[in-house]
C-alpha cells in the first residue's frame, strides 16, 4: 500500500478550510430556505403548529409507522380515543 504522505507524518488541515466547504453546501442552504418558506406560509395561514405536528395530532401512530416500527401502546390508545370521539361527534351531528 502506498503511503499518502512522503514524510510519513500526519498532516493537520487548518480549521477554516474544513468549515468553508460546509458553508458553501447548496443542499444545506436550499433546505434552510425551504424550511423558512414553509414556516412563513404557515404563519400567514395562522397555524400555530408545524405540518409535522398537525399530522401527528391527526394520527398519533404515524411517527412509528413512518419509521417502520410498531406504534407504542399509548399511541394506539390515543388513536382509539380519537376515533371514538370522532364517531361520537358524528352521531351528535357536530362533525
Amino acid at each position: 500500500m502506498a503511503d499518502t504522505h512522503k514524510d510519513g507524518e500526519q498532516k493537520n488541515v487548518a480549521r477554516d478550510d474544513t468549515q468553508s466547504h460546509q458553508s458553501l453546501d447548496t443542499k444545506d442552504s436550499q433546505t434552510i430556505a425551504n424550511k423558512l418558506a414553509k414556516e412563513s406560509i404557515r404563519e400567514k395561514e395562522g397555524n400555530k403548529d408545524s405540518i409535522e405536528t398537525q399530522r401527528v395530532k391527526e394520527d398519533p401512530t404515524l411517527p412509528a409507522r413512518a419509521h417502520g416500527n410498531e406504534p407504542s401502546r399509548g399511541a394506539k390508545i390515543d388513536a382509539a380515543i380519537e376515533q371514538e370521539e370522532q364517531e361520537y361527534l358524528e352521531r351528535k351531528g357536530k362533525a
